[in-house]
């Protein structure tokens, strides 16, 4: 093989925890997200839960109705967190390049360690025996000659698997009678413009190259690629600025109508957006404004500006969109800055004779000052906790109660 992948993925990684640290968890239809009579989705559940058609990303609503009994638990994202780091410290150990997914799943290109076949299946079973003994989880492996080979193996015996695909010729065998959301890049919306003109497996996608590539451009011509077993894309390691944006989003608990409310929310969302920055020493040139109305319609708002570092800055603008969109009932408001950038801003004459850092400082703190007489809570003093989703929304879940 001209280059040998490895993709890892925990089982159930969020369950799989929480079952770790209470052992009284085990056996029973775990169900990490939202509770039943929230707002918002299941993050990941345990497979017990899956056996009564709970999945990722569902309706929490829904998964109630189809799993009343389950146990549900709000997601500790600190624990996991840290538990991920000490996963990725074994798992890139022995890569020469490793590209992190999620917190629970990379792609590891071990061509140089491996040498060979053997010795990469010896490298996969190294992972899964220290992700066993030193962190208490499972994971499931594949090995493959690709990354989407590699991606397909680790999914094909969950959990706890190890699957390999050392070749096209495998890979193709293996798929070419699936369901074409199979394939990477093919999402729901794909799959049913594929659905409709005829085209339900890999083996369709080899019957009607032409026609798939005609229906969906570029993208198609890429899923035939794909079909055939062809991807050449390596093993890339993460680099911060090379997201798209960062950004933070709550969904309320019951629909508001108090644009003021709303951007008492901004100026946390606001600063939340600004602290993720800061980690990757990240700044942005531009704001976008998402939400989502009662009736579930979504939309996004943006603008372009000068280099943003600055809460301030990110609020300010957030505001200016917010003040420009229809004013009716939300369930969501988020908050993202975008093209990332790491290199400074131009100081001008007026940011000199303002000193705009010790100004944009100053200002936020106004805000924070104003939410405290307002909600009487001590937002200035409780900014690390805030930054902590789980602790976000229940904040925001009680100014809207006492707004």
């Amino acid at each position: 093989m001209e280059q040998i992948i490895l993709h890892v993925d925990m089982d159930a990684f969020y369950a799989s925890v929480e079952i770790r640290d209470n052992p009284s968890l085990k056996g029973k239809p775990l169900i990490i997200g939202s509770l039943p009579k929230e707002r918002g989705v299941v993050a990941t559940c345990s497979y017990e839960a899956r056996t009564f058609g709970v999945r990722s990303g569902m309706n929490i609503k829904e998964a109630y109705r189809l799993c009343p009994k389950g146990i549900y638990m709000h997601p500790d994202y600190n624990k996991y967190k840290a538990v991920s780091q000490k996963l990725h410290e074994i798992w890139y150990s022995y890569a020469s390049e490793a590209e992190a997914i999620a917190l629970d799943e990379a792609y590891l290109d071990i061509t140089e360690q491996a040498k060979d076949e053997e010795g990469a299946r010896r490298i996969a079973q190294l992972i899964k025996q220290r992700t066993q003994n030193e962190v208490g989880l499972t994971c499931s492996v594949g090995l493959a000659y690709s990354k989407t080979a590699a991606k397909i193996a680790s999914e094909e015996k969950k959990p706890n698997g190890y699957f390999e695909i050392l070749n096209k010729e495998d890979f193709i065998k293996l798929i070419i009678d699936r369901d074409v959301r199979i394939l990477y890049t093919v999402g729901a919306k794909t799959a049913e413009k594929l659905y409709q003109n005829g085209i339900s497996t890999v083996r369709d996608i080899y019957n009607n190259e032409e026609k798939v590539k005609k229906l969906l451009g570029k993208q198609g011509g890429w899923i035939v690629d794909m079909a055939k077993g062809e991807d050449h894309r390596k093993v890339t390691s993460y680099k911060p600025e090379d997201a798209k944006s960062i950004g933070h989003e709550v969904t309320f608990q019951k629909d508001v109508d108090d644009f003021a409310y709303v951007k008492d929310v901004l100026v946390l969302l606001a600063l939340c957006v600004k602290q993720r920055a800061d980690r990757y020493h990240l700044k942005g040139n531009g704001v976008t404004l998402k939400m989502t109305y009662a009736d579930m319609k979504g939309i996004t708002r943006s603008r372009k500006t000068e280099v943003i570092d600055s809460a301030a800055e990110i609020y300010q603008n957030a505001v200016e969109l917010l003040n420009n969109v229809e004013k009716r009932p939300i369930r969501l408001v988020g908050v993202s800055m975008y093209q990332l950038t790491k290199e400074e801003r131009e100081m001008t004459l007026f940011d000199l004779l303002e000193d705009r850092e010790d100004s944009n400082e100053k200002y936020m703190q106004e805000r924070l000052l104003e939410l405290q007489k307002k909600y009487g809570l001590d937002f200035a003093g409780n900014l690390n906790k805030i930054y902590q989703m789980e602790t976000l929304h229940k904040t925001v879940e009680y100014m809207r109660k006492h707004k």
